[in-house]
């Protein structure tokens, strides 16, 4: 059974949850639709059964007094149906039908942990789809009368707990990461060419992604294996030569400055950002790097195993995998012991995101907005225009989120999807009871973006999240990362925008050490003479003022990621190429200065 996104839309808007289930996600009718109450602290609550799977059931709880109860009434909810029925998920709605929170609660022994997720009416449903997803049974399971309380638990847990990763295609990625280093020719250094491995590997999967999208020529969904057919065509060992087109021609250029021959070898590749397909320092030290058919012939055979899923929307296929199967490869194949570098599972960076950042959202809201708000679903529950107003102008847009040992991005994703859910629920309420100022700004981003859920995410991504590491490697990691979840929401081509370039986000460093210290009046005064040919006239005057040129230059970047269009007679492709060309020459000019 797969999934339909607007059907699913459509019942998820209106509040027909049953039919989502029974319709969407083939689960049974219930076999006892009484309507039980319960009374906690004086107060009556409603729960009725709605669909169920095998001795699984899923209860929607309505109140007497018409709105969703709090946190510590909920649990006692929990507590009470958990003892007639011990597997369940239970949906909280309001008497409006505008605001839901879906409940589950995960048994580890004795320990009890709540997974909860808040759909209000008229938000972006792109995420909550994505847990959605794993709760789907094919009606097959039912037929063979095979499914069990045990894996309908499983895909309960799929939906609201843990994280997705195959690890047989880890073991295979890394025999196959083993073999490519053999077929590389003109980097001597060991250490390199494990390290140019992993570069091109990460570099084929972004690709596969996109091609498994039908982001590429037409939507040619075998676009990297027809091209490497088409270069066998051409002679030996042409593959690689043909990639580099794509990586630093393509996706790197806008199509107005790629030359013909270009054009026709890599076919229709729309121009994503140069900072994501930079020449790479490896490539710029060995010149005559060279890799055999074969070795990419092996790759594109594994890759064509498995179900590539963009969308983040789980199919419920047991090869399937999603993008954050590059972190969890970077993070196996890193020696952990010897790097000193230990990572934190999916699980505890989204708990620990939704704890933190929850509290910080909840602090500003309550100082700006004279509340009381105890937790963020009661934020959520109770939104109203003035305090959307505090999150869209003034809280969101300001709230900086640095991870000081990022690795390959986990926190900065967990964090990013705490902040979606955030924004949507927000939306949501815009939606149904926004004020004429807040229903324009939502107008306006809708008309300016073709993808609203796109947005969203490159405002997170851009505005939001910052990431620091001692490893280059996992830096690269961290932002394919984030670059696929933002290009995993757009449903076309043509939604896609510019990606961000977040190199000014995502750095290589070391937070212990701290910034380096520069003596303003020792950097003015050096001599042409010490310059040499590396350094010529500075456009600005002194470092200061070079240091001002380059955070305006910055601010400017983002700011122009999200004007689309022509302005001033310039395309937005330009503006941003122009823009990145002139930060990279105030970065290069002043580190041969310093040095």
């Amino acid at each position: 059974m797969t999934l339909d996104f607007e059907r699913t839309r459509d019942f998820l808007y209106n509040f027909r949850f049953q039919d989502v289930l029974i319709e969407e996600l083939g689960w049974e009718q219930p076999s006892n639709t009484k309507q039980n109450s319960l009374n906690i602290d004086d107060q009556i609550y409603y729960y009725q059964r709605i669909a169920e799977a095998a001795k699984v059931a899923i209860f929607e709880v309505t109140s007497e007094t018409e709105e969703i109860p709090e946190g510590k009434i909920r649990k006692a909810i929990h507590q009470e149906i958990e003892q007639r029925v011990a597997e369940n998920l239970l949906i909280f709605i309001d008497a409006q039908k505008t605001r839901s929170i879906w409940y589950w609660v995960k048994r580890d022994g004795n320990k009890r942990f709540v997974r909860d997720h808040l759909y209000v009416k008229g938000q972006p449903g792109d995420l909550f789809l994505s847990k959605l997803g794993s709760l789907v049974i094919d009606i097959i399971e039912f037929e063979k009368e095979s499914i069990s309380v045990v894996e309908i638990a499983q895909k309960l847990q799929r939906s609201f707990d843990v994280e997705r990763v195959t690890k047989k295609f880890y073991q295979e990625f890394q025999n196959q990461h083993s073999d490519f280093l053999e077929f590389i020719q003109g980097i001597d250094n060991l250490f390199d060419r494990r390290w140019y491995t992993s570069v091109l590997l990460n570099r084929l999967m972004f690709v596969y992604f996109l091609q498994r999208k039908g982001f590429i020529d037409g939507k040619n969904l075998d676009y990297l294996q027809e091209k490497l057919t088409a270069s066998q065509q051409r002679g030996q060992n042409q593959y690689y030569h043909f990639l580099q087109s794509l990586f630093f021609e393509g996706f790197a250029k806008i199509e107005s400055e790629r030359d013909e021959a270009t054009k026709e070898l890599i076919g229709e590749v729309k121009y994503l950002n140069g900072g994501l397909f930079l020449k790479h320092p490896i490539e710029e030290k060995y010149d005559n790097i060279l890799i055999a058919d074969t070795a990419f012939i092996q790759v594109l055979d594994l890759f064509s195993r498995y179900s590539w899923n963009l969308n983040d929307t789980p199919e419920g296929k047991d090869d399937e995998i999603n993008p954050d199967v590059l972190g969890y490869i970077f993070e196996k194949y890193i020696n952990q012991k010897e790097f000193g570098a230990y990572y934190t599972c999916t699980e505890i960076t989204e708990y620990l995101c939704d704890r933190t950042i929850n509290k910080l959202i909840l602090e500003r809201v309550n100082n700006l907005a004279n509340t009381r708000f105890t937790d963020i679903n009661e934020l959520l529950i109770k939104l109203d225009a003035k305090v959307c107003h505090y999150l869209v102008e003034d809280i969101l847009p300001n709230l900086t989120l640095l991870d000081p040992a990022c690795g390959s991005g986990a926190f900065m994703v967990a964090a990013m999807k705490s902040l979606i859910s955030i924004y949507t629920a927000v939306i949501g309420t815009i939606k149904l009871n926004g004020d004429r100022r807040l229903k324009k700004w939502l107008k306006d981003k809708e008309s300016s973006h073709p993808s609203l859920a796109y947005f969203v995410k490159k405002r997170i991504i851009t505005d939001n999240i910052y990431g620091v590491d001692i490893m280059e490697e996992a830096t690269e990691i961290a932002k394919l990362r984030l670059f696929l979840a933002l290009v995993s929401v757009a449903q076309s081509e043509a939604e896609l925008e510019p990606l961000p370039n977040i190199d000014f986000n995502i750095m290589v460093g070391n937070s212990l050490m701290g910034l380096i210290r520069v003596n303003e009046e020792s950097f003015d005064n050096v001599q042409e003479s010490k310059r040499g040919y590396f350094l010529q006239q500075l456009d600005a005057d002194n470092y200061r003022k070079i240091l001002e040129d380059k955070n305006k230059s910055i601010s400017l970047y983002k700011e122009h990621a999200f004007k689309s269009g022509e302005i001033e007679g310039t395309e937005q492709d330009i503006r941003l190429l122009n823009l990145r060309k002139h930060i990279e020459k105030l970065r290069r000019e002043s580190y041969g200065k310093l040095n």
